[in-house]
């Protein structure tokens, strides 16, 4: 363990947008996808919607990657690989809602205790998140919301209430992002969380080119990504999932640091072979196998 000076480094972004249907969000996050790269050809959409992602094929010549059913986190998170390898800059998922559909439809078939069932759900969630967040690319994605109500008593009596917009994914997941958008019907948005601090306390506005530059420019405002810094998160791996997360997060750094990435996966694996031995109980006791 090392303590260091906090220093903000140069960042991909990781951002939502959130709103019902018919809010804009997929006009919206190409727009904002524009303003990231400045390149159509740079920009994908892993498209959930039964090809609506192509409706705004007049804006420019952007990729498309449709994804039917079933809507698992791993066809996810191949097709983010498929994106980055594609030398894509903005990779749009839109929507990741039919994610959290796909795993509560799975959670409903298990057999056997309901609560328990939630340790085969919630690692495949997770291991989509954190390939979102260790994306080389900048990563957009949207979700579906849906009028939320409450019981409240009124004269006696148990009345619904409005009390706003859900999102519909799993609780919690708005603070895994950068920044989050809350898009109305008449595509307005506002910033429900903002990290970067360009958007908190501002009125509504609509999202354009703009918007997305502003972004960059934030992204790009930091300190840049070291040698030394990404030497210090490959030793920090405590798994090939990892490594291998790091190794595409940083193309630039491929090259460069092959040999500390080898050490390390040789590393893992003789851990990870370790591990197994001492859970089956194969592993020789003072040097003998007696």
């Amino acid at each position: 363990m090392l303590l260091e000076t906090a220093k903000r480094r140069r960042a991909k972004i990781r951002m939502s947008l959130q709103g019902p249907s018919g809010s804009g969000k997929t006009h919206s996050s190409l727009l904002l996808a524009f303003g990231l790269c400045g390149d159509w050809n740079k920009i994908a959409v892993v498209d959930t919607e039964h090809h609506s992602a192509e409706l705004y094929s007049d804006l420019g010549p952007y990729k498309v990657l449709n994804l039917a059913a079933p809507f698992t986190p791993e066809r996810y998170m191949d097709a983010i690989t498929i994106c980055e390898q594609g030398g894509m800059e903005v990779v749009i998922l839109d929507s990741i809602t039919h994610e959290w559909e796909y795993l509560l439809d799975y959670h409903s078939s298990l057999p056997g205790n309901s609560f328990t069932n939630w340790n085969k759900i919630t690692p495949r969630h997770n291991a989509l998140v954190q390939r979102i967040l260790h994306s080389s690319s900048h990563v957009i994605a949207t979700v579906r919301t849906k009028q939320d109500y409450v019981l409240t008593e009124k004269n006696g009596k148990q009345v619904p209430e409005k009390v706003g917009l859900k999102s519909v994914q799993r609780d919690g997941l708005e603070y895994e992002f950068t920044l989050v958008f809350d898009l109305d019907i008449k595509n307005n948005a506002t910033a429900s969380k903002d990290r970067t601090g360009l958007f908190h306390g501002k009125p509504e506005q609509k999202i354009t080119i703009d918007t997305g530059r502003e972004i960059l420019n934030w992204c790009k405002s930091g300190d840049p990504i070291t040698a030394d810094d990404i030497t210090r998160r490959i030793g920090d791996t405590k798994s090939i999932e990892e490594l291998l997360t790091i190794f595409y997060q940083y193309p630039d750094f491929q090259a460069s640091l092959k040999p500390e990435f080898e050490q390390q996966k040789r590393r893992l694996i003789i851990n990870d072979e370790a591990h197994r031995e001492l859970g089956t109980g194969n592993i020789p006791m003072n040097g003998t196998g007696h």
